[in-house]
């Protein structure tokens, strides 16, 4: 199994490639120019991102093809998707992992992070949005919203919600996503909805749901938006879902969706993790570290079905310090081992067959994952 601790060459980075390479950049509009450019763009659209940054320091006008975002623009037109995943084993350090190659690259550190020590010690959701990566996060009297770009390799401050939140309910569809509950900096919990446009780098007021939440799940499925369980008003555990219709814009409330053991015996304010779900190929599935088993919802009869075993080495408490994420075509479980200061990946494909986790990457990281999301770009 090959792993890298290496980022590939950023499009930021390349324009310094010369202090390393030589001044070996072709002002060609087309790496082989004996190719139409059509034909040699559409080569290009078909490499693995991984090699982008390298190819970049190669050909100007690629790196500006790049840079401002059109590859990308191209890539989804023609269905060409790769899904990384991104995840931090610290407060503020994050890694990306390329399932396909199997390869961990670090992520650029946060500008001026060490000072904002407010921040560093709170409560951080993430959420990966077109070509971004969001971490939201508290400053000391508000509100902060660090942003990742893949077209950079950077990160810098993102416009706020229009409320501002933590503790929420999230998901993302191509460039658009929705954040919905969390609480305010005072702890009430909201009950307002929000949706992001990575185009524009604006948030939308949507209409509130039913039910007040934090800690909640988010995800799309059926290409409509999905929250599910939490905690409500008086620190109960809430086991309901909602679904939000972005062409009626209306919320339906789901009755007894979240596979909870026995709401009713918890005690207020719960300190579980929120629900662990993701979806494959419009299908929704749960991890329940507490059984460490895996479930499969079914749409028909609202009910969950056990599929099977989680990984045996994932290891959590009370659902914290575990990611469980769709990739793609498959499923992943990202976590600390009982023992060590080792993080694995564990990924199953639904449709190969008997439920059978394959190790695809292991890395002395630390044994909690704190925030994890996946960019399918």
């Amino acid at each position: 199994m090959q792993t890298a601790n290496e980022f590939a060459l950023s499009p930021a980075d390349a324009s310094n490639s010369k202090q390393v390479h030589g001044d070996c950049s072709n002002s060609s509009s087309s790496l082989n120019p004996a190719l139409d450019q059509d034909v040699s763009n559409n080569c290009l659209l078909h490499c693995s991102r991984a090699d982008y940054g390298s190819i970049a320091s190669l050909n100007k006008s690629f790196r500006s093809l790049l840079r401002s975002g059109e590859l990308y623009r191209l890539r989804r037109e023609r269905g060409i998707i790769e899904h990384w995943v991104y995840f931090s084993c610290g407060p503020v350090e994050w890694q990306a992992f390329d399932p396909v190659r199997r390869r961990f690259m670090h992520l650029p550190k946060i500008p001026e992070i060490d000072s904002n020590v407010c921040f560093v010690c709170s409560d951080k959701e993430s959420l990966a949005v077109g070509t971004e990566l969001l971490l939201f996060g508290k400053d000391i009297m508000s509100f902060v919203i660090y942003k990742y770009s893949l077209l950079t390799n950077l990160w810098s401050i993102s416009p706020n919600m229009n409320q501002g939140r933590c503790l929420i309910g999230s998901a993302s569809l191509g460039e658009t996503a929705i954040v919905a509950g969390g609480c305010d900096l005072k702890g009430n919990i909201l009950q307002s909805a929000e949706l992001y446009d990575s185009n524009t780098g604006s948030w939308t007021t949507l209409p509130d749901i039913n039910t007040p939440r934090k800690m909640c799940s988010g995800f799309f499925m059926d290409g409509k938006f999905y929250v599910i369980g939490g905690i409500g008003r008086e620190n109960r555990t809430l086991i309901s879902g909602e679904m939000y219709d972005m062409e009626t814009r209306t919320w339906t409330e789901i009755p007894s969706m979240f596979p909870s053991h026995n709401p009713e015996a918890e005690p207020p304010g719960t300190t579980k993790a929120p629900p662990l779900v993701a979806v494959v190929k419009n299908e929704l599935y749960a991890a329940d570290p507490e059984e460490s088993v895996l479930r499969k919802y079914d749409k028909e009869k609202n009910v969950w079905d056990t599929i099977g075993p989680l990984p045996e080495s994932s290891h959590s408490m009370q659902g914290w310090g575990i990611a469980f994420r769709a990739c793609g075509d498959q499923l992943l479980v990202i976590g600390g081992t009982r023992y060590g200061q080792v993080v694995e990946i564990n990924g199953w494909v639904p449709d190969a067959g008997p439920l059978r986790w394959n190790l695809l990457g292991r890395k002395y990281l630390g044994n909690f994952v704190y925030n994890c999301t996946v960019m399918g770009c």
